[in-house]
């Protein structure tokens, strides 16, 4: 039985310039005030809302896991107020 050769395919196929390229382009990021969500916090609400609506209430950790949720809400806090925001 032969060996199969295993094709590169994506990332992997490209040469490291050209890697090099769109990893560059992905650090010239959107700046924070031309991001729809940072100007328009009512937006972001929705949007979160909207997501959490789409899982399942049974498979909702924060909401069988109270002490979880907490957790992630003390963290966030603590970020952000490192944040300077």
């Amino acid at each position: 039985m032969e060996a199969s050769v295993k094709v590169k395919r994506g990332f992997a196929a490209m040469d490291s310039q050209t890697r090099r390229e769109i990893a560059r382009k992905g650090g010239q990021s959107v700046p924070p005030e031309k991001r729809v969500f940072a100007r328009d916090r009512s937006l972001a609400t929705s949007a979160g809302q909207k997501g959490g609506r789409s899982v399942d209430p049974a498979n909702r950790s924060f909401s069988q896991d109270r002490e979880l949720a907490s957790d992630a809400g003390r963290k966030g806090g603590r970020k952000r107020a490192g944040s300077h925001h």
